[in-house]
Order: structure tokens, then sequence, then C-alpha cells
């Protein structure tokens, strides 16, 4: 029978601390650090081929601290399996010594135990886990260019509340925004920056420069629209006065949010371009509710499907399942959720929920059960949280059997072959 060797990994920024184990606990070689330079983990390659016995590597995802010697470990031929650091800290926790402890040779020692307590269940490392990885970072960065234009469009309507007052509300959605982040109510305050930029003028001649505003964006010309400007140019009240510190205020906040808006659906695009090399790709983005943008959003934060073995533990790691409140004959009948996992992953989870009351779809099993809950007077929480919960089921059922069905085809054609 051949001998499992455990290589318990604990990674940092630069180096990582390697243990070498067998079953029960025997150290074949006592923890040991190791830089990430292409030097240092040549030797260690070298010692893991030279054990004998069936070796596997262990390490947290942490990070991109990680991938350096993952990828080295993985192009030398060596079993590699990078693990949700919340498994690593949640596996043996009723030992409270050990948690009271944390030194990088403890880690790399639990990380041993892990790997021989899960052998058979370690999913090897892949280079599909690199475009993984590398969606979940855009992701990241997608959602923080995303909370500085919502910062940046706040800002903005601020200003405009003070220089011309009713003008985003009517300009808003008569436009959508365009991949350079140009969106008309955004262009229009850039050049009428102050209601009396409209009022001071006639009616025909605003209606002339807007007409060609209008056409020099390349934007649609609306008589009613022109109109309803006007009124409320004539109508407003402005805080600021119509000077040049005011223009340079409202035209930099203008820019700004061009700026960031372009860059926030660039990385969008890059992110809909990576998730399209996903197998799952055309099955996430047939589901109701997900469009480009929160198709990849949901495959960056959910990852693979298949490491998750039920419902409910994918639910569990997007913490929208219901905690649990028992003792003795207590028993609680509502409970908060769990709110473990990314709260990036219910973020879009919440929009794709929000997506779905607002087109209504019929027939959707999500839809139903929102509408259920929110006719029966159940609180937005409460009834979105519930919709989440049941979409991920859906989910994960359709990705998890499609994959299976890859699985199986690819196996039939491998065996034709042969």
């Amino acid at each position: 029978m051949t001998e499992h060797i455990a290589v318990g990994i604990d990674v940092s920024k630069g180096k990582s601390t390697v243990v070498i184990m067998r079953k029960y606990g025997e150290i074949v070689k006592e923890p040991f650090d190791v830089k990430h330079t292409g030097t240092e983990l040549k030797d260690l390659i070298r010692d893991l081929k030279g054990l004998d016995g069936e070796v596997k590597a262990v390490m947290e995802c942490t990070g991109r601290y990680y991938e350096p010697i993952a990828r080295a470990l993985s192009e030398a031929g060596i079993f590699v399996s990078a693990v949700n650091p919340k498994i690593i800290k949640n596996y043996g926790t009723q030992n409270l010594r050990a948690s009271r402890n944390k030194t990088d040779k403890i880690d790399s020692i639990k990380i041993a135990d892990f790997a021989h307590y899960e052998w058979l269940n370690l999913r090897e490392y892949s280079a599909m886990d690199d475009l993984r990885q590398q969606l979940k970072i855009l992701n990241t960065q997608y959602d923080l260019y995303d909370r500085q234009a919502t910062a940046c469009k706040n800002n903005l309507k601020s200003l405009v509340d003070s220089t011309y007052p009713g003008c985003y509300a009517i300009l808003s959605d008569t436009n959508p925004a365009r991949l350079n982040g140009h969106k008309k109510w955004v262009d229009f305050v850039r050049t009428f920056y102050h209601a009396e930029c409209v009022s001071k003028l006639s009616r025909s001649k605003f209606e002339e420069r807007y007409r060609k505003f209008c056409k020099d964006n390349r934007y649609n010309f609306s008589n009613d629209v022109c109109q309803e400007l006007y009124h409320t140019a004539k109508e407003a009240v402005p805080v600021l006065p119509k000077d040049a510190l005011t223009k340079s205020i409202v035209v930099s906040a203008a820019d700004q949010l061009i700026s960031v808006s372009a860059v926030l659906r660039s990385v969008g695009s890059k992110m809909n371009e990576i998730a399209s090399q996903l197998p799952e790709y055309n099955v996430v983005m047939a589901m109701d509710g997900v469009g480009e943008a929160l198709g990849p959003q949901l495959m960056a934060e959910i990852g693979d499907v298949s490491r998750f073995t039920r419902r409910e533990q994918l639910t569990a790691f997007a913490g929208v399942d219901p905690g649990t409140d028992e003792s003795g004959t207590h028993s609680s009948k509502s409970n908060s959720t769990t709110k473990y996992g990314s709260p990036r992953l219910r973020k879009a989870l919440f929009n794709v929920m929000d997506n779905k009351l607002k087109r209504a779809p019929e027939g959707d099993p999500v839809f139903e059960h929102l509408d259920k809950l929110r006719s029966k007077g159940k609180e937005y929480k409460v009834y979105m949280t519930a919709g989440s919960n049941k979409f991920l089921r859906i989910y994960y059922g359709r990705v998890k059997e499609y994959l299976k069905s890859i699985d199986q085809s690819t196996s039939e054609a491998d065996s034709s072959e042969e």
C-alpha cells in the first residue's frame, strides 16, 4: 500500500512555511521556510520528488500569495490543492490549546493534518483555477470602481442640486451609459453647469443649443425634454452662483465620474471575456436576472461549484443560509442569516433579485418565491435573502449537472479512443 505523505504549506507574502508529515502526525521534516524564488522552489520540488510515497501539497488560497508556489509545484507534476482559508480555520477548532497559539509552524502542521483528514476529497489545483482567480481579482477591482463611481455620481448630483436643481431627474434615464463612461445627464451639466446657462437664453435659442448638443454628442433629441429643461431652469433657485469657480467644480466632478465609469465598464468587459472561458458560462448567463455584469460576478465569487458536495454548502458559503439558535427546549423559529462568505457575492445576488422583481418573469420559481413572501408582508431583507437562497440552489443544480455531463462526455471519448 502506497504511503500517504502530506505537505502542509502556510503561505505568506514572499515566503512559505513547509512541513512534511505522514499519517498520525509523524513528522518527516520539521517546518522550514521557503522563499518564493526560482532557486528555493526548485530545491523544494527536488526534495518532494525524492519522497517515497504519494505526495499531496496543501495550502490556503490566500490572496495571490499562494500562486507562485502552487504554480511551480503543479507544473513540476506534484499534486497541489489550494483550500479556502475558512475551511482550514474551522478544522480542528476543538483543540483549545491550538486555538490560543498561532504561528507559521503551527499553521503548517495543521494544514498537513487537514490534508490527511481530507485526503480523498482534496481537489487538485489546475490552470482553470488561474482563470477563476483572475476573475475574482477583477471582481474585487470592479467592486472598488463601482463604489467609487457611486460616490462620484452622488457628489455630482449634490452639486447639480445646488446649481441646476431638477436637471438630473429629467435626464437621468433618457440615455444608457456608454462604454467610454459618458452619459447624457453628465455631459449636459458639463455644458450647462448652471440654471442661468439656460434661463438667460430665449426659449428658441436654448432649443437650438440643446439640439446641437444632442447632435454633437450623438444623443436623442426630444422637444418635450427640451421644454422641460427650460421650464425647470426658469423656476430654479440655485444655491451656488454662476461663476468660473462653480463651473470648475461641476466640470471637474463630471470628468471624474466619466473617468471612473469608463474604467468600470472596461473592467466589466474584461471580466466577461475571462468568464466566457469557464465551462459553466453559458449555463449561468442563461439564468433569468443574470446579465453580462452580474453573471461574471457570480462566477467570480462562487468559483468552482464542484468543490461543494451539497447545495447547503453553497448557500452557507454565500452566507444566505439561516443560522440556528437552539438550546435545551428553546428553538428559535426566525434567525438571522450567517453572513459568512463574500459580501460581494451577496451584493450580486441581491442585484439579481432586484432584476427579477423589476421584470416579474412569468413562471420563474425564484420570482414566484420572492413575490409570495413579499405579499405575506415579509421584510425586504427577509424575502431578498430567501430568494437568493433559492436562486443559489437552482444555480448549484444546473451548473453541477452541466459539469457532470461534460465529465461523462470526456470519459466516454477517452474510452472510445482506447
